[in-house]
């Protein structure tokens, strides 16, 4: 992966594409693929806002049952089926525990009957997805961090998970692969229109300064919390998710869970061996280039999750990371976000402007079919989607079993530990074979970055190296995680940029100014 601003110049675009999450992300590849000439700009990095900050969930949405949302469950869990056999690097499974205790806002009765609802839903899967019941003294043993006090049972379900910042990514890179050109941190400053409609906009290079006039034939929006920017309105609504690593609780399995102050959902998740808490559900009418984990969130969050734990009671000094990002939902009279559907919808402006507003990370790809089908529509263009079913860009093309095994062995072969060796797997696909290959060729970096994580130094360096990498906070935040899983001392911090600085070709002043920042934003809450 590769920037490049030259490519705008001079060339008529089909559709460019203003905004780089997950649905520019899909819109982009969905269109590349049919053969259309896209470009796709970011004014920041790709996923750099909701898309790296959700709950890193491919799921249907239980939840979603009680305001009997069938058709957007039924719509949400066949893409997680799907995405589980088309990206198995990408995404992987996760079953959740649902505990009933005898003060349960929901009992076992209705959370069978919903659960049962949810596996037909789901259409015909294997035996290992459906929901079971267990015993009090089964979850606990399942679950042994849970409150057991009241616990009169417990359910498991099945649903997925992912790592929301490199399934954009990856989609990215397919996009760049199958002909679309791709830049991050460039800002569509104005758009211009000819007769009253859009025939394309001046981009900006916020790297060089450098602009441009791109032609295209039509515009997406797809900028989320900035759509207004483009379409000049502000018929939407933004709610606030906030998440918080915490030290490890969990195995294997994750917990959805009730809050007692507002009865509302949040999860307890196992994430590259920690735990992810989350997530909060607020109105959001702040700045929204500064959205931020407030003291509230934090109290709301431990309390909540210290209530049904039996230990280790977790404080705010136990706090590794945080994030937040806004939810762009429909515009609505619910007094309160979670009641907003999660549903998507495509507004076209007069002018022919495509805005995409709503919507989740697991429906994100049908709906940018739908936006291609549009744009396909107006151009005159008969193609038909591709992505359904297709195999990720980084997929291994051959029995992801078979391939997950024989990489496993080559990587501990060379020094790298096994958990790292899984994750790596997970983390870039087929493309382990270029980190492996660093690994033969430099021994020492098939040690870890820091000894409680599951990442190694090769990693860092091909990320660096090879994945659009503009800022420290790029390759650190998104490339990996590292900023919100560990809480790395200032010495830490220089050490990475100084091996960042190196694989990037940057000189002293440049290292510098990007540690301070980095320095500025996550060293000090």
């Amino acid at each position: 992966m590769y920037r490049d601003f030259a490519q705008l110049k001079e060339r008529n675009f089909d559709v460019l594409v203003c905004g780089g999450g997950v649905y520019g992300a899909w819109t982009a590849y969905d269109a590349a693929l049919r053969g259309l000439k896209v470009a796709i700009v970011d004014q920041g990095d790709w996923a750099g806002a909701t898309s790296s900050a959700s709950s890193k969930l491919i799921h249907g949405g239980l939840r979603y049952l009680e305001s009997l949302d069938l058709k957007l469950v039924r719509k949400t869990l066949a893409e997680r089926q799907m995405l589980l056999q088309a990206a198995p690097h990408r995404v992987w499974p996760l079953r959740f525990g649902v505990p009933v205790y005898k003060d349960s806002r929901m009992g076992s009765l209705q959370l069978k009957i919903g659960l049962l609802l949810y596996d037909l839903l789901a259409g015909t899967v294997p035996k290992t997805q459906a929901y079971r019941y267990h015993s009090a003294t089964e979850f606990a043993e399942r679950f042994p961090h849970l409150n057991t006090a009241g616990l009169t049972g417990g359910f498991t379900y099945f649903d997925a998970q992912t790592d929301d910042a490199r399934f954009v990514l990856e989609l990215i890179a397919g996009s760049e692969d199958s002909g679309a050109v791709c830049l991050n941190y460039c800002r569509v400053e104005r758009l211009l229109e000819h007769d009253g409609q859009l025939r394309g906009a001046v981009c900006r290079d916020r790297i060089t300064g450098e602009s441009a006039e791109v032609s295209a034939a039509l515009i997406v929006n797809t900028a989320g919390q900035w759509s207004a920017r483009l379409h000049g309105g502000n018929r939407y609504r933004l709610s606030k998710g906030v998440h918080l690593i915490l030290p490890k609780a969990l195995e294997n399995d994750a917990l959805l869970l009730t809050a007692q102050a507002d009865g509302r959902v949040f999860f307890m998740m196992p994430w590259y061996g920690l735990t992810l808490l989350g997530t909060t559900d607020t109105d959001y009418d702040g700045d929204i280039e500064q959205v931020a984990v407030e003291a509230e969130d934090i109290r709301y969050l431990l309390s909540e999750a210290n209530r049904v734990l039996r230990k280790p009671n977790w404080t705010e000094d136990d706090i590794i990371g945080r994030f937040a990002g806004l939810r762009v939902l429909k515009f609505g009279d619910e007094a309160s976000p979670s009641a907003v559907s999660r549903d998507w919808s495509l507004k076209i402006a007069d002018n022919g402007l495509l805005s995409s507003i709503g919507g989740k990370l697991t429906s994100a790809r049908e709906d940018a079919e739908r936006i291609v089908d549009t744009v396909c529509r107006q151009l005159g263009v008969g193609a038909a989607g591709q992505t359904f079913g297709k195999a990720f860009p980084w997929s291994p093309g051959t029995d992801y079993a078979e391939w997950s095994a024989s990489v496993l062995y080559q990587a501990t072969q060379l020094g790298i530990d096994s958990i790292s060796a899984h994750w790596l797997l997970r983390r870039h696909g087929r493309r382990v074979a270029y980190i492996l290959r660093l690994c033969e060729q430099e021994p020492d970096l098939a040690q870890r970055i820091t000894p409680a994580l599951p990442f190694i130094m090769a990693d860092l360096i091909f990320c660096a190296r090879h994945e659009m990498v503009v800022y420290l906070e790029d390759l650190l935040r998104r490339r990996l995680p590292l900023l919100i899983l560990a809480k790395l001392a200032p010495s830490e911090l220089q050490r990475l940029a100084r091996v960042s600085a190196e694989a990037l070709g940057w000189d002293r002043a440049t290292m510098n100014l990007q540690l301070n920042s980095c320095v500025q934003k996550w060293l000090r809450h």
